[in-house]
């Protein structure tokens, strides 16, 4: 049932439950966007109701917005939708009517980004496994015309450029090249939009920006931003040049190299402040967990002190963490995580350690931990449980069929690939979801497979 036009909200009945809308109109508004949701993703699941006049990509809020021809069409959408279940790449979103009866021009130019074609270009690079820097870039973007300048900066949407071409039409053909590429097989998604910048401003010639006209330009002092006006960059050196250690970063090494695992800064969602180490994990399957599979599932994200599973509550358990800034990884990666059939609650302890008792579990000087040597690069490993994980430290003669047998009893395996990278063998197994995954990692990271102990991680990589 459909309201008047006198603002009067109704309410939509989907497969997923009912909420609140407001009043009809030509603007849908889409939630649960993911990255690795696409603009030609979202105009296949609309197109067949009506032409589709506009789209906004809100990559910061996981949202979309979009323009119908006309309200009839967008009903049409609508009342299709609260039957069925839109879905896209596996990941159900939510449709409703938009507050908006139009999308204006600051509707679409929102981070900056606009639809009329500049010289300038916004570049947002998602599902980014591996380092980006300004000579990565250069690479990618000057064969389409002559790369006057490069910034490079993290905002909440994610790892972005900005790259002025020296003339409009070097970058309208960049864009329309290289638009939905990836970078390296199967990783680092680019999303190239026009700016609606006139001049990008360089003041440091280093791996995050660069000003190919004035080679001249110094290189940044360790612990400054170098584009502060453009993103927020640079919070995560500003740490190392305050001098205060204790907090955010205390043990994690050189800040530079690890903001270069992660791509050029924090993950969304990380401030980098926090100085609490000890997590709280709750709502575990006492049956199935214990000490050894928390340290295999944690020590993704950190160097693990100690671990305690509590007594007197058989699903919680403490993890002492390394330093503060590897606890928070752990808890915004992991909170709501599935494990044995439970959703995990994970969460900073009022406990700023664990004492060392008879029902505490050692592990900091195991060497099983996997930021003992190479720590900044095992940064790039952290992120949330996904269906792939990856496996290393295998061995040279292993088969695909070892390793399915190895990790079968965890859940049907949809994919695997076997290969060789710097002359070691690694692996790569798709599971049917999170879960299945995050099960074999716990189960079986550290476990023997021929005559090498294998190592598992997650990888970010949506298909094989």
């Amino acid at each position: 049932m459909i309201s008047n036009r006198r603002g009067k909200t109704v309410s939509y009945r989907y497969s997923s439950g009912s909420f609140k809308m407001t009043e009809p109109s030509k603007v849908i508004h889409v939630r649960n966007v993911g990255h690795e949701i696409s603009e030609n993703d979202l105009l296949q699941i609309f197109q067949p109701f009506g032409v589709v006049t506009k789209l906004v990509m809100l990559r910061a809020k996981n949202q979309a917005l979009l323009q119908m021809q006309d309200i009839p069409s967008a009903v049409t959408a609508m009342q299709f939708y609260a039957n069925v279940q839109p879905s896209i790449r596996g990941r159900n979103v939510y449709v409703q009517f938009s507050s908006h009866q139009e999308l204006t021009t600051m509707d679409q130019n929102s981070q900056g980004r606009g639809d009329e074609p500049n010289r300038i270009l916004l570049v947002t690079i998602h599902h980014m496994l591996y380092p980006i820097t300004v000579e990565v870039l250069h690479q990618v973007f000057s064969p389409h015309g002559i790369v006057e300048k490069i910034v490079t900066f993290q905002k909440s949407a994610g790892f972005q450029a900005l790259i002025q071409y020296q003339s409009r039409q070097h970058a309208i053909s960049a864009r329309s090249s290289l638009q939905g590429r990836n970078i390296y097989d199967g990783c680092c998604q680019l999303d190239v939009q026009f700016s609606n910048l006139d001049e990008l401003q360089v003041n440091y010639n280093n791996d995050r920006s660069r000003d190919f006209t004035n080679p001249s330009l110094p290189s940044e002092q360790k612990g400054r931003s170098s584009q502060g006006g453009y993103g927020d960059a640079g919070s995560m050196y500003a740490l190392q040049a305050s001098g205060n250690r204790g907090v955010g970063f205390p043990q994690m090494g050189d800040p530079a190299a690890i903001a270069a695992a992660f791509g050029g800064g924090l993950p969304p969602g990380i401030s980098g402040t926090n100085d609490r180490c000890t997590v709280l994990v709750s709502n575990l399957n006492p049956d199935r967990v214990d000490e050894d599979k928390l340290f295999n599932l944690f020590s993704i994200y950190g160097n693990i002190v100690r671990i305690k599973l509590l007594r007197n509550k058989p699903d919680h358990a403490l993890v002492q963490m390394g330093d503060g800034f590897q606890a928070e990884l752990a808890v915004h990666f992991l909170k709501g995580a599935m494990l044995f059939g439970k959703r995990l609650e994970v969460n900073f302890s009022k406990h700023a350690t664990i004492t060392t008792g008879a029902d505490t579990h050692e592990y900091s000087n195991s060497n099983l931990n996997r930021f003992n040597r190479n720590a900044a690069k095992n940064y790039r490993y952290c992120c949330s449980p996904t269906k792939m994980i990856h496996l290393s430290t295998l061995p040279q003669d292993v088969t695909e069929e070892e390793i399915v047998s190895h990790l079968e009893e965890h859940g049907p395996i949809v994919n695997t690939k076997l290969f060789e990278m710097n002359g070691k063998k690694q692996a790569l197994v798709l599971f049917e979801n999170e879960e299945q995954a995050t099960e074999a990692l716990v189960c079986k990271h550290a476990t023997s497979l021929g005559d090498a102990i294998i190592r598992i991680s997650f990888s970010q990589l949506q298909s094989i």
